[in-house]
């Protein structure tokens, strides 16, 4: 059964950094895209970052230049460095990963890792 997992979440202070971790697992033939959604309390899930299999990467505006999205593919990880956190940050952030499987092409989210940033 596939899945992926997330690790890394907690409470910094603004101006501090954490480091997302999410792992798949399973019997997996290859991963394509993965990313990083957030959301915050009263609003949608939006797009915080993705990375393809090739490395291309794509920022939201709001942590262009903050934020760092990176995967090891021989571990199916993908990663988040998040740096000069602002309260506004604050958010359950959910991996996704578009896994090719025994099941065929599918799309995978986490559970979320809660992130707050007190100011």
């Amino acid at each position: 059964q596939v899945q992926v997992v997330e690790s890394g979440g907690g409470l910094v202070q603004a101006g501090g950094s954490l480091r997302l971790s999410c792992a798949a697992s399973g019997i997996i033939f290859s991963i394509n895209t993965m990313g990083w959604y957030r959301q915050a309390p009263g609003n949608q899930r939006e797009v915080v970052a993705t990375i393809t299999s090739g490395g291309t990467t794509n920022y939201t505006d709001s942590v262009q230049d903050r934020f760092t999205i990176s995967r090891d593919n021989a571990k199916k990880t993908v990663y988040l460095q998040m740096n000069s956190l602002k309260p506004e940050d604050t958010a359950v952030y959910y991996c996704n990963a578009d896994i090719i499987s025994v099941r065929g092409r599918n799309d995978y989210w986490g559970q979320g890792t809660q992130v707050t940033i007190s100011s």
